[in-house]
């Protein structure tokens, strides 16, 4: 560390400028539907950090980077909850992203989970980072929303057909697909989410929400334990959980989505007050809200 300096409170550092960056960078969740509601869909997820990236694509590359160049970052809110009684509907999340340089790294929002009111929304009718969970009250199967390639996995379908569809579909997550419906029931869990150790711990981002049952027994569990069976965690860019039609209560919020960033130097300076740490050699800055990094 000789010859380095920083100053978290400036967010200003000095030192050799750095040559490479690493990334990743998680997109906003959806809510979960809020009458007969399907699972949220996680935000997209890619990655230039590990093996993997989102939709269990192989990892993107390192960026080389130049001295005095600023990158803007934009990390993407969740979606509200929706809440039937109050006629709120549910909402996708929004996108999160890298941009300067010559370089633009965009994760896709997550998708909302369909829904039989207050407005009727058809998961198919949405596509996202991840897709959302069927949902909706009536006869017949019925689809879930489509991810995005390389970000992230469609929403769960409800399968079994009967006269009346009592339980939903989970959303999808960055490691796997939500789960299907296939029993009056019992509903879909949220898809899995991937887990991550840019930050130097390993932690797990974008999974899908659980979808809704008229028992509460059975409804569909957040993928990976992120994802929402209620609301998601905060800033994990995981799906929120179906909401039914009766009595109080709201669906699962979207969880909001963050950025991490790793260089090979500390940086010359940060807007938006991201922590900043290191792991090993490299210099760590998390975003959990938009701003600015510069080489």
């Amino acid at each position: 560390m000789s010859g380095i300096m920083l100053s978290v409170l400036g967010s200003t550092f000095g030192g050799p400028a750095a040559t490479t960056m690493d990334y990743l960078v998680v997109a906003g969740a959806a809510s979960g539907g809020a009458g007969t509601g399907g699972g949220g869909g996680a935000g997209g997820l890619r990655t230039s950090y590990g093996s993997t990236s989102g939709a269990n694509s192989s990892a993107e590359s390192s960026i080389s980077v130049v001295g005095g160049t600023t990158y803007t970052i934009t990390v993407g809110a969740g979606g509200a909850a929706g809440n039937y009684n109050s006629s709120i509907d549910c909402s996708d999340g929004n996108d999160s992203s890298i941009s300067g340089g010559g370089i633009s790294i965009i994760s896709i929002k997550g998708a909302r989970g369909g829904q039989s009111g207050p407005t009727v929304f058809a998961a198919s009718s949405y596509t996202g980072g991840s897709g959302g969970g069927a949902g909706d009250y009536g006869a017949g199967n019925i689809d879930g929303g489509s991810g995005t390639a390389s970000q992230g996995f469609g929403g769960g379908d409800i399968k079994y057909g009967s006269s009346g569809n009592n339980a939903m579909a989970g959303g999808g997550g960055a490691g796997s697909a939500g789960q299907n419906a296939t029993s009056n029931t019992s509903a879909g869990d949220g898809g899995t989410g991937l887990a991550n150790s840019i930050t130097g711990s390993s932690v797990l981002y974008a999974g899908g929400g659980g979808g809704s049952a008229d028992q509460d027994n059975n409804v569909g569990q957040g993928g990976s334990g992120v994802g929402g069976h209620g609301a998601s965690g905060y800033n994990t860019g995981s799906g929120g959980g179906g909401h039914w039609l009766y009595g109080t209560g709201t669906s699962g919020a979207g969880g909001s989505g963050i950025v991490v960033i790793s260089l090979d130097a500390a940086a010359a300076s940060t807007t938006g007050s991201p922590s900043a740490t290191t792991s090993g050699a490299r210099f760590i800055y998390t975003f959990q809200g938009s701003g600015t990094l510069t080489i």
